[in-house]
């Protein structure tokens, strides 16, 4: 099979019959044989039957639907998991990705040799104050913070090898930042193309406000990760031995500055009068504590494979 599309969706029922005639048109013309996979995060409109007649009409559209909304990641997650095709593109359910731009994507996959090709929406349809400037904030950050020279990290419409998606774990509110995992799970070949972005047709945005808090939590969060997931005592362990031998080294000084005051019979103030000593002390528990948190770290870092487990009530083949 060439292309798997995923499609993580909300609450979109308006909009879902009008993309899947859109997508079956871009694959037709271009002769791909291809399967839709749409997720239903828990939708709580008529998403999961607009889905069911879909497949009825449609054996190529396939459907995985979630308990409860448990967010995007997760349903990439999902989705990923469920893909047969060679190159897997992911796109959001809203109309505002432009499914004619998946062939020229494909073909960056297959010819160019990228492992994962990100759509960058140039000209963007979205509020300025809101979304726009915090976007463009945002991705300069993970620029600068991870190398990877795209514009629009968290830009829905993707390309991706069949061997990326299946290799990397998408969970929390990772999938902002898929290119960063990639890299850090060997694959380098990131590209880029401008996309065509247009304005929502139907509904509204799912997400609120707090992505101005989330955003720039989940870019340290991932960047953490990417580099000290599998070996935390890495980061903690290393700090932790640090700090700690700083406030050993304070308290061995308040001592010996102690006993020799005593030695040479000069009058001297006791240890626990002193400031430095309770300094000293806090950083030798600081230490420890840093320690023992990347000890913990390594225990749940090897038992944490099943993270995504148990999100799935029912599914269409």
């Amino acid at each position: 099979m060439n292309i798997s599309v995923v499609i993580p969706l909300f609450n979109e029922e308006e909009s879902l019959p009008e993309l899947a005639k859109w997508i079956k048109r871009v694959m037709d013309a271009n002769q791909f044989s291809y399967e839709i996979i749409f997720v239903d995060d828990g939708s709580t409109d008529l998403s999961w039957k607009v889905i069911q007649d879909l497949h009825q009409g449609n054996r190529q559209i396939k459907g995985i639907k979630f308990r409860r909304n448990y967010g995007k990641s997760a349903a990439l997650y999902a989705g990923f998991a469920a893909t047969a095709g060679d190159v897997v593109i992911t796109m959001d359910a809203d109309l505002q990705d432009n499914p004619e731009e998946i062939p020229e994507m494909y073909r960056m996959v297959v010819e160019d040799n990228f492992d994962l090709v990100s759509g960058w929406k140039k000209k963007r349809y979205d509020p300025v104050l809101s979304k726009n400037i915090p976007s463009k904030f945002y991705n300069w950050i993970a620029r600068k913070a991870t190398g990877i020279k795209i514009h629009d990290f968290n830009c829905g419409l993707k390309a991706y090898r069949s061997q990326v998606v299946k290799s990397i774990e998408v969970y929390g509110e990772m999938h902002r930042y898929i290119p960063i995992l990639a890299k850090w799970a060997g694959f380098k070949r990131i590209g880029e193309k401008v996309v065509k972005h247009q304005e929502r047709k139907y509904g509204v945005t799912k997400f609120g406000i707090e992505r101005f808090i989330r955003g720039p939590l989940d870019l340290l969060s991932v960047i953490f990760i990417s580099r000290f997931s599998k070996k935390p005592m890495h980061f903690f362990g290393v700090l932790g031995s640090l700090v700690f031998l700083v406030g050993l080294i304070s308290t061995i000084t308040v001592g010996v500055n102690k006993l020799v005051a005593l030695a040479e019979q000069v009058p001297a103030p006791r240890v626990t009068d002193t400031p430095y000593f309770f300094l000293a002390l806090t950083a030798m528990i600081i230490g420890t504590q840093l320690f023992l948190a990347g000890f913990i770290g390594e225990l749940v870092s090897r038992n944490a494979s099943e993270r995504n487990k148990y999100l799935v009530e029912d599914t269409l083949e």
